[in-house]
């Protein structure tokens, strides 16, 4: 064999092996994104915005098993104001995870809406570690879709204070495939922002 052949066996090997490993990495994406923790009791439990309503019915759940002692809600901003002065009722979707909680059991007295408008996560955990200094609260139990508890949990380690503990749980009521994500547009896209938003 030929010093030039045994070098293209080489590329040819090295390049398989990227290949296999690239294609490794590209299946196991979804997995990977999703990381929570063991539930366990937290002063809060708090339902993101998006998702509705697994994510409020999976708070439900978690404080129906005594992990919690509230629920808290996001509220994302909404064109509310705009389709009122059009003469249309908008609810928004944090009013709706309210109805959802109830419906869940949780009593209406320990649900509550957080006071501010969000546009996306940075934004909802910057607002979440705000009002649980305010309240003296240092845990919170995190219920988000599977492939945004990675996000979740990053950007909680970067933005929340060091005393503040974090449990992040993933809402199962969501149809997200963690195997087979880049089958329907839906689990793609969540991957793809997800990868993005990381």
């Amino acid at each position: 064999m030929t010093r030039r052949s045994s070098r293209q066996i080489t590329v040819l090997v090295i390049v398989l092996v990227l290949l296999v490993a690239a294609t490794l990495a590209f299946r196991g994406a979804g997995r990977w994104l999703v990381r929570e923790d063991a539930l366990g009791p937290a002063d809060v439990i708090v339902v993101l915005s998006g998702g509705m309503p697994m994510r409020a019915e999976e708070a439900g759940r978690i404080f129906q098993m005594g992990d919690g002692r509230e629920v808290w809600i996001t509220r994302v901003e909404s064109p509310a104001a705009e389709l009122q002065s059009l003469g249309i009722a908008f609810t928004g979707e944090a009013e709706y995870s309210r109805e959802v909680l109830i419906r869940e059991g949780v009593p209406d007295a320990d649900v509550h809406i957080l006071p501010d408008t969000i546009i996306d996560t940075e934004q909802e955990v910057q607002q979440i570690s705000r009002e649980m200094r305010e309240h003296g609260l240092t845990s919170a139990i995190i219920v988000t879709s599977p492939p945004h508890t990675r996000r979740v949990r990053t950007l909680w380690h970067k933005l929340a204070a060091p005393n503040q503990r974090l449990i992040v749980r993933a809402a199962y009521q969501d149809r997200f495939d963690a195997n087979h994500w880049w089958r329907n547009t839906h689990d793609a896209f969540a991957v793809v922002r997800e990868m993005m938003g990381l």
